[in-house]
């Protein structure tokens, strides 16, 4: 392919959001036009924005959707990206090393050869395929178009009653969102309580807190279909034995990764469905094709198993590793621990490490622990509770996971069990940590580190 362009290389990147456009940028800060043609495909309007800021744009916290956006199209074409807007990719030719590509306005279609191919195709919103499920008035939220659809519908919408499906991170924010809006919020949720990245007796605490917010909370609660009226818009979210009246309907299931296109050219898919890869970021088994974003799995450095975590954080970094490594530098990723944190009002909801059922799967023996504390010291103003649970395997006192949910001050303490899970602390190190103290900020032994101490002692108890 080389001959025909002379010296200069050719990137193909599949994908305009956080992994691809990460990449793309970073070979062109390592290699001039001279040297490396990029062409990125885009199905969508948009480039480079912060999906994970569309609830709070939709909830008006956000007042416009380019906040959102770091970077925009005509900002990645003046570094000499060749980025085309909608165009789909629709199949791989990994023998001759060349994509096919279809204009979504025109269907046009054209094959474009490259050098290195960069997979960034993201994640798919799961969307049961239920009677009503396309009905006027249903919503999901995974692109900036997704976004601006839902709010004009609210926006020619008279009714106030909104219907959320699924209870994870998407669920609870557009909850929020709705609630702020000044909707009635029902949210449907098939688990035993709402976020089930946390164990049941957080996700408890979420449960009564968000229940205190005015939303109504139906778990363990099956959807059947959407029913609508003689309109044809939806009106009610039926479950096996009631009907929750929707003006509008929002779903927030979660998402699997976007790989019909590796899985049709043969690349290696793991357990959840995403591309396979080594450190580096290259898909096992080729060695000019590289892939990064919600489209992978990735070691869970706790488990030591592959995991699928749809996060911005981990697409940007995926991104920068493939770029180095195409731009002709070298870097790799090495892993993650499963850190998250969010909200629905005023509650902060944070996690990292495993929770017991994960650790049960892989074979772990672990103590847990729960402490209650407060986010300042106790006698300073504005003082608010936290509960903050724990996991530590039996024998070696290594810590396992950490969960915490809380008001203001809560969530970002998750980043200390962060960086000890990712350290391999045990947690009777973790009692030793050097942490930040005065009133207003902390309790003078800071929740966490509360926690170590409970589980020091019933890991020594223990042992």
């Amino acid at each position: 392919m080389n001959g025909a362009r002379g010296a200069r290389e050719r990137l193909v990147v599949i994908g305009g959001d956080a992994a691809g456009m990460s990449a793309a940028s970073q070979a062109r800060r390592l290699k001039g036009p001279d040297e490396l043609e990029i062409v990125a495909f885009e199905r969508g309007h948009f480039t480079s924005y912060s999906a994970c800021g569309i609830p709070y744009w939709v909830s008006g916290d956000v007042p416009e959707r380019d906040r959102l956006i770091a970077r925009t199209p005509e900002e990645h074409r003046a570094r000499d990206i060749d980025l085309r807007l909608r165009t789909e990719v629709t199949e791989l030719d990994l023998d001759r090393g060349r994509v096919r590509a279809r204009d979504v306005a025109s269907g046009a279609e054209s094959w474009t050869s490259y050098d290195k191919l960069v997979i960034a195709t993201g994640a798919q919103p799961i969307r049961p395929d239920l009677p009503g499920m396309d009905a006027p008035g249903v919503h999901g939220v995974q692109t900036l178009d997704d976004g601006q659809a839902l709010l004009d519908t609210l926006a020619r919408t008279s009714g106030r009653r909104a219907v959320v499906v699924g209870a994870g991170y998407i669920g609870v924010e557009m909850a929020e969102a709705m609630i702020k809006r000044g909707y009635a919020v029902t949210v449907v949720n098939r688990g035993r309580e709402p976020m089930a990245t946390l164990d049941p007796d957080m996700g408890r605490l979420v449960h009564k807190a968000m229940e205190g917010l005015g939303i109504t909370m139906v778990n363990d609660a099956e959807v059947t279909a959407l029913l609508t009226g003689d309109d044809g818009r939806v009106r009610a979210v039926a479950t096996e034995d009631a009907e929750h009246p929707a003006d509008v309907v929002v779903l927030g299931i979660g998402v699997r990764p976007e790989t019909a296109l590796a899985r049709a050219a043969g690349l290696p898919l793991g357990e959840h469905g995403g591309l396979l890869t080594d450190r580096s970021m290259r898909v096992r088994g080729q060695e000019e094709v590289w892939a990064g974003g919600d489209c992978v799995e990735v070691l869970d450095l706790v488990s030591g198993q592959q995991r699928h975590i749809p996060l911005g954080t981990h697409a940007n970094k995926h991104g920068q590793v493939i770029g180095a490594n195409v731009g002709g530098g070298y870097a790799t990723f090495p892993g993650v621990v499963g850190t998250a944190v969010s909200k629905v009002c005023d509650l902060e909801i944070a996690r990292t490490g495993l929770r017991e059922k994960d650790a049960h799967r892989v074979g772990l023996r672990f103590e847990t622990v729960t402490v209650e504390s407060t986010s300042r010291a106790g006698y300073y103003p504005d003082a608010s509770p936290m509960t903050v649970k724990m996991l530590a395997e039996v024998r070696t006192g290594r810590l396992l996971g950490v969960q915490i949910v809380g008001r203001e001050g809560a969530g970002k303490r998750v980043d200390i069990a962060a960086v000890a899970l990712t350290a391999g602390m045990t947690v009777d190190q973790m009692t030793a940590l050097d942490l930040g103290y005065a009133p207003p900020f902390s309790p003078v032994w800071d929740p966490v580190l509360v926690a170590a101490r409970k589980a020091a002692g019933r890991i020594r108890g223990t042992g």
